[in-house]
C-alpha cells in the first residue's frame, strides 16, 4: 500500500487525501488545527462552487451538505453609473446549479472524515525543517496549504505570472437578513456588480455555521474608495462599512441587504494577495521533491470565483495521475508531468481572471451589453464559470466575440 503525506487541510488537501482513501491508499493528512478549531475560527473565504467541480465531490460521496444547502441558479450583472444608478443588469441561468458551504463546515467536517474512512490526521503546523525527516516516510508528499513559509519551496513562474503585487483590496462579510433580488425572487443568484474605476460587489447564497446565508464580497482597486481595511475594523464596524460603501455606491443592492446581520462575531475578513502561478516542484534540503498543489502552485484573484473549483479539479487531476503512475517512483518528472495535466485546465482559468482585472476592452463592453438584450449570450456568459475553457472560444478574442455575437 503506497503512503502518502498530504500538509495542509483545504478543499485540495482533503479531497484528495479522501478521493485516495478509496482507492485503498494509506494517507496522512496534518493540519495546524482541529475540526472544532476550524469551526471555531474566522472565515477563510469566499467560495462558489460550479457544477464540475461539485461533481467531482459527489463521486467520492464527499457532498455531506448538499440537501441544505442553497441552490445558486443563476449569475446576474450589474453596472453602476457615474451617478450610482444601475445602467445594465441581466441575469443568466445556470444549467445545473452551484453551491457555497463555509469552508469551516466543510474542512471540518471533511478532516473528520478522513479519520473516519480510515486515515491518519496529525494536528501540528508544518515547517519547511519538518519536512525532510517527514518526507522519507512517505512515497509522495503533497504541499496543499497555500499560505505560509512551505510555499517558498515553490519557484515563481514569470512568464506565467503577469502580476507582482494584489490586483484587489478584499473584503467580506457573512450575513443573514437579505431581501431576495426583486428581478427574479425565486431563484437564488451570485450578484456581479460593477463600479467601474473603482471595484466589484459579488453577493453569494451560502451555507454557514448557522445555516443558509449571504455572502457580501467587495474587490477593490488599489488604492480606490473600497481599498479600506488596512485599520481592521471590528466585525460590526465591518459589516457596517460594507453596508455604507454598498449604499455610496450600489444603492440597489443597499435595499436589499440594509438589515443584513452578521451570521456570527467571527463572519469578516479583509486582506489580499498577488496572483502566481509557481513551479510544482518543491526540493527539500536533503534532495527529497515534494508536489505541490491548487493555492500553492495556481493563485488565481477570486474576481472569477473560481479558487475552490480549481482547487476541487486539481485534486482530481492529481488523483487520476497518481492512480496511473502505479507502482512506480513519485519523481520530479512525473510531479511536473502530474502538474502539466493540471495546467491543461487551470490555464484557461488564469488567463480569463487575469483579464478580469484589467479594465474591460471594447469586446467585453460590448458581450457584457449584448447579454443584456440576448439571453443566449447571458447564459453562455453564467455556465463560463463552470467551465472556463469556453472562453477561449468567444469572450477573450475581439475576433472571436465579433464573430459569435454576429451569430447570436
Amino acid at each position: 500500500m503506497r503512503k502518502v503525506l498530504i500538509v495542509g487541510a483545504g478543499q485540495s488537501g482533503l479531497q484528495l487525501a479522501l478521493s485516495l482513501l478509496s482507492h485503498g491508499y494509506d494517507v496522512t493528512v496534518m493540519s495546524a488545527r482541529t475540526p472544532d478549531e476550524i469551526r471555531s475560527g474566522k472565515v477563510m473565504s469566499t467560495q462558489c462552487m460550479f457544477h464540475s467541480a461539485l461533481q467531482h465531490e459527489r463521486d467520492h460521496k464527499l457532498n455531506l451538505w448538499e440537501d441544505e444547502t442553497v441552490r445558486v441558479e443563476g449569475l446576474g450583472v450589474s453596472i453602476a453609473g457615474p451617478d450610482s444608478s444601475r445602467v445594465l443588469d441581466w441575469f443568466g441561468p445556470l444549467e445545473q446549479y452551484a453551491q457555497s458551504v463555509d469552508q469551516r463546515v466543510k474542512m471540518a467536517g471533511w478532516l473528520e472524515l478522513v479519520e473516519e474512512r480510515g486515515g491518519k490526521v496529525v494536528i501540528h503546523g508544518v515547517t519547511t525543517s519538518d519536512l525532510a525527516p517527514l518526507a522519507k516516510l512517505y512515497d509522495l508528499v503533497v504541499i496543499a496549504a497555500g499560505k505560509g513559509e512551505l510555499v517558498q519551496l515553490f519557484d515563481r513562474i514569470p512568464e506565467r505570472s503577469p502580476y507582482t503585487e494584489p490586483q484587489r483590496a478584499l473584503s467580506l462579510a457573512y450575513v443573514h437578513g437579505l431581501e431576495p433580488r426583486p428581478e427574479h425572487p425565486d431563484k437564488a443568484a451570485v450578484r456581479f456588480n460593477i463600479i467601474p474605476g473603482v471595484g466589484e460587489l459579488f453577493m453569494i447564497p451560502a451555507y454557514t455555521l448557522s445555516g443558509n446565508c449571504d455572502i457580501l464580497f467587495f474587490e477593490g482597486i488599489p488604492g480606490g474608495p473600497l481599498d479600506c481595511w488596512n485599520d481592521r475594523p471590528s466585525p460590526q464596524e465591518h459589516l457596517d462599512r460594507i453596508l455604507s460603501l454598498m449604499k455610496q455606491f450600489l444603492p440597489w443592492e443597499y435595499e436589499r441587504s440594509k438589515n443584513a446581520v452578521l451570521t456570527d462575531d467571527k463572519a469578516t475578513l479583509a486582506g489580499g494577495y498577488t496572483p502566481v502561478v509557481r513551479n510544482a516542484v518543491g526540493e527539500l534540503a536533503s534532495g527529497t521533491v515534494v508536489l505541490g498543489m491548487a493555492d500553492v502552485v495556481v493563485a488565481n484573484d477570486p474576481i472569477t470565483g473560481q479558487g475552490s473549483n480549481n482547487a476541487s479539479h486539481c485534486a482530481a487531476s492529481y488523483l487520476d495521475s497518481i492512480l496511473e503512475r502505479g507502482d512506480k517512483p513519485f519523481d520530479a518528472e512525473w510531479m511536473t508531468a502530474a502538474f502539466e495535466k493540471y495546467w491543461e485546465y487551470a490555464q484557461h482559468v488564469t488567463t480569463w481572471t487575469n483579464a478580469m482585472l484589467q479594465p474591460p476592452p471594447p469586446h467585453v463592453l460590448q458581450i457584457i451589453g449584448a447579454a443584456g438584450e440576448n439571453p443566449a449570450v447571458a447564459k453562455r456568459f453564467a455556465n463560463g464559470f463552470s467551465d472556463p475553457t469556453d472562453f477561449q472560444h468567444w469572450f477573450l478574442d475581439p475576433a472571436k466575440a465579433e464573430k459569435y455575437l454576429a451569430e447570436a
